[in-house]
């Protein structure tokens, strides 16, 4: 069966790198406070509960053979009693705890969250939605217990069995010897399976990855699946991509249980050879039935931290496979971003100047070479030219949203490299071919890129573009919700909101890409005329397959072969008869 990017894992071979864990121990110091609490309530849980294996060999030995009914019923009293202390500093401390993994997760989401805010388009281009959306959501909530009750209960767990040894030899040394025994073939089990759990945690970590990617795009695109009738086909890869999720898992669940597997029958061996050990050296000089019972309690008790300890374990090499992908979520490069001493971009009237500029979206394949050209402001530009010719490569690079390969762009002469995202990009209005809208109310969306503006400017700004009419016809009007990408609205609707947006933002250099591929005629010669006010005193660059939409333009720049092919007034290059004259013809006679 043919493969895809979904059934592509990531990387398995780095090996366990400590830093990981270091880092991570970042968003433990933070928590540094309530989680001494709670190891000091749980230190105290273990310690209360420790003693009733003593008050039982006191009862059996003392107690019950003196026929002591009251010391009976106090030495009882105190058991009760150390249960329920013991539960109830449980309690206490479970709750701290539960508070201080939601405040870790918290903390590790908003920074990821926060990055990827700040990640360039490429980065966006080369992987599935789905691959970057689990290792917010599901990676973050598979470590943040590990990160705060596993850091906990792992040294809790080890003072245990520290206690509990001091309790056992204080009762009987050789028989707690016997409890020892096993210790040695336990960890020779742990370093049998600790690489192969590791690899395989990684591998459910992919496999997961992958069918979630796999999820997301089915589902963001079920009506191109519906009328291509692809249901049967996309079930196909669904169950295969499913299936390969369950039997890694099930693999992996397999060397997990190998470990309790060991612990409870190494566990049920040594309580079997304490009775035995005990049993044969009963006598008047040896142990009595007091000290095997409670000796059989400690073994249990024993061997009860050490089964933890390797769930922890266990617990511990899954959320590795996690961190390891969260933080190379974060160490992922910001590659368009401020470089040290940027400054900020003054007001600017609008003059835009492309110097030998050469771009490339992958090393040695270059998309622009040598591009050159001087807009003045206020000029209208239309860039046309065949599909991934490089037309919206031009005006994503004058927005910065990914770094030239070599030569410069200016804004009224300042290097475009060297000033801020933020003020540069503050002054762009851009109205994309994908009109995206955004979960809520239509006047939330047209107010986005400027939370300022009052409900007046947002209804003037539709009023420009055409949109007051057919948002007023909906029951709510403004106030109407949209769910995301506006699935309630027509695909024209949503670029008209989407231009209203970009109006409000009232911006200097404006660049329109397909702006109104989606609109009617009719809608888009009432448009024409709120975009002729606009555009009067902008810079603008349009992208429109549609040369009748771009014969009014100040210039019409023909991108082919890796630049401007040709370049002038529609009049002028009609009179030229080059590359456009030809375009234009086709398209007119196909009209």
């Amino acid at each position: 069966m043919a493969r895809n990017k979904f059934d592509i894992d990531e990387n398995l071979e780095s090996p366990f790198d400590i830093r990981h864990f270091k880092r991570a121990l970042v968003y433990i110091r933070k928590q540094q406070k309530p989680m001494i609490i709670a190891f000091i309530l749980s230190a105290l849980s273990a310690g209360i509960g420790l003693s009733a294996p003593l008050i039982m060999q006191h009862v059996v030995d003392v107690t019950i053979p003196a026929k002591d009914k009251s010391g009976l019923i106090g030495w009882s009293a105190l058991t009760l009693a150390t249960i329920v202390v013991s539960v109830i500093l449980a309690t206490i401390r479970s709750r701290i705890m539960t508070r201080v993994g939601q405040d870790i997760i918290f903390e590790i989401r908003t920074d990821l969250f926060k990055h990827l805010q700040k990640l360039p388009f490429q980065y966006y281009d080369d992987r599935p939605q789905g691959k970057i959306l689990i290792r917010v959501v599901n990676y973050v909530n598979s470590v943040s217990d590990v990160l705060s009750n596993g850091i906990i209960n792992f040294i809790l767990e080890i003072l245990n069995l520290i206690f509990i040894a001091i309790f056992m030899f204080a009762v009987d040394v050789r028989l707690s010897f016997v409890i020892l025994g096993g210790l040695p073939i336990f960890m020779g089990v742990i370093m049998l399976l600790k690489t192969r759990q590791r690899r395989a945690w990684q591998a459910v970590s992919n496999k997961s990855s992958n069918l979630n990617a796999y999820m997301q795009e089915s589902i963001s695109g079920i009506r191109v699946t519906q009328i291509f009738t692809r249901e049967k086909r996309n079930e196909g890869i669904f169950t295969r991509l499913a299936g390969n999720y369950r039997s890694t898992w099930m693999q992996t669940m397999y060397l997990n249980f190998l470990i309790p597997f060991s612990v409870d029958n190494l566990s049920t061996l040594v309580v079997t050879a304490i009775y035995v050990v005990g049993l044969l050296g009963m006598g008047p000089e040896g142990v009595t039935i007091g000290v095997i019972l409670a000796m059989g309690n400690y073994a249990w008790r024993f061997w009860q931290p050490v089964l933890n300890l390797s769930n922890i374990y266990n617990s511990f090499i899954n959320a590795v496979s996690y961190l390891e992908r969260i933080f190379e979520t974060l160490d992922e490069p910001v590659t368009v971003s401020d470089v040290p001493n940027a400054r900020e971009l003054p007001q600017i009237q609008g003059r835009v100047t492309f110097d030998d500029v050469t771009f490339a979206y992958d090393p040695g394949i270059n998309v622009l070479e040598n591009l050159s050209f001087d807009i003045k402001p206020g000029e209208s530009i239309a860039l046309v030219g065949p599909t991934g010719a490089g037309k919206t490569t031009v005006v994503n690079l004058i927005s910065r949203f990914y770094n030239i390969t070599g030569g410069s762009i200016r804004i009224d002469g300042h290097d475009i490299g060297e000033v801020k995202l933020e003020s540069l990009r503050s002054q762009m209005g851009i109205m994309l071919q994908d009109s995206f809208i955004f979960s809520g109310t239509i006047m939330d969306n047209i107010r986005y890129g400027r939370l300022d503006a009052t409900e007046e400017e947002i209804i003037a700004a539709a009023k420009t573009v055409c949109a007051d009419e057919f948002i007023r016809e909906f029951e709510d009007g403004y106030m109407t919700e949209v769910n995301e990408r506006g699935s309630k609205l027509s695909q024209g609707q949503r670029q008209l909101i989407s231009f209203a947006r970009t109006l409000l933002a009232n911006p200097r250099i404006l660049i329109l890409d397909e702006a109104t591929s989606s609109i009617d005629a009719r809608t888009e010669r009432l448009l024409q005329k709120g975009l002729n006010e606009l555009l009067k005193g902008r810079t603008s660059f349009i992208i429109a397959h549609r040369l009748s939409t771009v014969k009014n333009c100040d210039r019409i720049m023909y991108v082919a072969d890796k630049g401007i092919a040709e370049s002038g007034s529609h009049d002028e290059l009609i009179a030229k008869r080059g590359r456009y004259h030809k375009l234009y013809t086709a398209q007119k006679m196909e009209a």
